[in-house]
């Protein structure tokens, strides 16, 4: 239990240390604004198709292609994914 609280109690430190402006040890992820509709065209799917295939609705996929809303969190992170490896993640999800 000593090992699991360390590793959490170091991560919120790193956190709170990043928060106030200092980088130290914290990993950071940028990701560059995605052209979901390009995304979607390159996998050759329909919004449907796509929506579907990875568990995103129609609606906000729109949103996301007229640049209404934009993508965060895991689903940034899965998007990027499925720019660089369109056929791993279709592969991976069909499993």
């Amino acid at each position: 239990m000593t090992k699991a609280f360390d590793s959490i109690k170091q991560g919120l430190d790193e956190a709170i240390e990043f928060s106030k402006g200092k980088k130290g040890k914290a990993v950071i992820h940028e990701f560059t604004p995605l052209d979901v509709k390009k995304i979607r065209a390159k996998v050759g799917m329909s919004q449907t198709e796509f929506a579907s295939a990875f568990g995103i609705s129609v609606s906000t996929l729109r949103h996301w292609e007229r640049g209404d809303r934009t993508p965060h969190g895991p689903a940034l992170v899965l998007l990027n994914v499925v720019a660089k490896e369109p056929k791993a993640v279709l592969k991976a999800l069909s499993s």
